[in-house]
């Protein structure tokens, strides 16, 4: 059985380790734990993992955030993977950093990759991993923080909340998006002393 997980945010070295990057990665820290390499290939960089006899197509769209939906649409069709089995992983701002929030299906909530996905496949009635980002930012600079990288503390502090979104991601295929939710959103951020 075939999912395709699709990590969001944008390719080049002035975005890697940014706040808006999330969904890299966790796709990254999948990779690494599977020891598997990404391979650049139409739309996006892929990877394939096999696990418990479920199969995951890796994707990072190498289309920007803006038009992750090109990328994500062309995935599915070319491997055959139907709609329910769609896990797109992406940054909030909602969220307290490194806090993880699954849901079936949902708006936006503002997110220009999940808007453009919205509107490639014509409906929001996938899975989404919502990795929180903070909002420690001064109003009117919301732009600036999400495209700000991650100090290396920080950095730190959240690479085992990556590896818990990757679980999630697993646990999303073998027991399912109820258990997982079950499982996964009641989890919040052990803040240090």
């Amino acid at each position: 059985m075939k999912y395709l997980i699709a990590g969001l945010g944008n390719i080049g070295k002035e975005y890697e380790k940014t706040r808006h990057n999330a969904g890299f990665e966790i796709l990254d820290a999948f990779a690494k734990a599977s020891n598997v390499a990404f391979a650049t290939k139409r739309y996006g960089d892929i990877a394939e993992v096999k696990h418990k006899g479920r199969t995951f197509i890796l994707l990072k769209p190498n289309t920007y955030m803006n038009l992750s939906g090109n990328a994500v649409n062309y995935w599915l069709q070319t491997e055959n993977i139907p709609q329910d089995r769609l896990l797109v992983a992406l940054d909030d701002l909602a969220l307290p950093a490194g806090t993880i929030r699954i849901k079936g299906k949902g708006s936006d909530g503002g997110h220009n990759g999940l808007k453009h996905i919205n509107q490639v496949l014509g409906n929001s009635n996938y899975t989404r991993l919502r990795f929180g980002i903070g909002n420690d930012f001064p109003q009117g600079y919301q732009m600036e923080y999400v495209l700000a990288k991650w100090s290396k503390d920080e950095y730190e502090a959240l690479t085992p909340h990556f590896e818990t979104a990757v679980d999630a991601i697993k646990s999303f295929a073998l027991a399912g998006l109820e258990k997982t939710m079950n499982a996964y959103n009641s989890k919040e951020l052990k803040t240090k002393n």
